[in-house]
């Protein structure tokens, strides 16, 4: 099985008229993209080695070697950018990155199964689980707070989850 690709930025369009590329970064600080270099497309083929840059408003310009001219970054725009889980930094052992959560078990606080989370979102408002249903019905949303979601036992694969009206 393949490892499991983390998203970590969007390539959100050319800066100057030089190639230098414009990114979204999706890392608690925006310049540790440069500490990876190599980034991966979704499907984990190669996408930007990064060559270098600067923190700037909403991210990073970065020079990337596969990238010369404004006309090749501007084609690069919305393109999501990944490293393999094992190149994130260690935690304590009471912390977890949100990514580690998808697939886990959602159970309610008196144990019943409520699904698998199925994905992280946060649309400007902080982080939300979307839980599969275990029974097959729609998707719905929790907030990742810690009235919503009181515990998280990532060493036995489950989230408790408080479950909204």
């Amino acid at each position: 099985m393949a490892e499991r690709l983390i998203l970590v930025g969007r390539v959100a369009g050319a800066f100057g008229v030089r190639g230098e590329v414009r990114i979204t970064s999706f890392t608690a600080q925006p310049e540790a993209l440069l500490d990876y270099g190599a980034l991966l497309r979704e499907d984990g083929t190669p996408g930007l080695t990064l060559a270098g840059g600067r923190v700037a408003p909403g991210g990073l310009i970065v020079r990337a070697t596969e990238v010369a001219t404004r006309e090749a970054a501007e084609a690069l725009k919305g393109l999501h950018l990944f490293i393999p889980r094992s190149r994130l930094p260690p935690l304590d052992d009471d912390e977890f990155y949100l990514a580690d959560l998808i697939g886990l078990s959602v159970v309610s606080p008196a144990g019943e199964s409520l699904g698998l989370v199925k994905a992280i979102s946060n649309f400007g408002a902080g982080e939300l689980l979307e839980v599969a249903p275990a029974d097959g019905g729609p998707t719905w949303l929790a907030p990742f707070t810690l009235a919503a979601v009181p515990d998280v036992r990532l060493a036995e694969g489950v989230v408790v989850v408080v479950r909204p009206d």
